[in-house]
């Protein structure tokens, strides 16, 4: 495929490719170099083509949502199982038996990992500073005056 082009960008394939390079996270800057054309020529390019725009936003929602289901899974805690190979040899070093054997491990929920998605997919709910902190500060900066008035 000849770069620079717009037009090559528009085939199938060229689409394939920008949706690749999006997915595996390449900014625009790095896109632009991967396609020879300038940033500005990109962004121009974006404006102009849809299927273009297009193409690297499916990419990067692709990692979007397997980053997304990265955190959630993290949050949680999960199960996995891991194998591990045995093999029994004889006294000349000969291979007499081998076998495999599964073991189901656990991954304990991550505390942070959770809180990050909970300030983010409820932020009314678990931001640092919930509706009314600083009013209660500012309530609370007036009781202490008020206590050492009456001192």
């Amino acid at each position: 495929m000849a770069k620079g082009k717009y037009q090559n960008w528009l085939t199938p394939d060229g689409r394939v490719l920008l949706e690749a390079w999006a997915r595996d996270g390449l900014t625009d800057e790095q896109l632009a170099a991967k396609m020879s054309i300038s940033p500005s020529t990109l962004y121009d390019w974006k404006q102009k083509y849809p299927e273009i725009s297009e193409a690297l936003k499916k990419g990067k929602e692709v990692v979007d949502v397997e980053v997304e289901n990265a955190l959630l899974k993290r949050a949680k805690g999960y199960e996995y199982v891991e194998e591990k190979i045995e093999v029994e040899t004889n006294r000349r070093g000969q291979m007499v038996s081998k076998k495999v054997v599964q073991t189901v491990k656990q991954v304990a929920p991550d505390v942070g990992a959770a809180a990050f998605w909970l300030k983010n997919r409820k932020p009314d709910i678990w931001r640092d500073r919930p509706n009314g902190a600083d009013d209660d500060a500012g309530q609370l900066e007036q009781l202490l005056k008020g206590l050492r008035q009456d001192e």
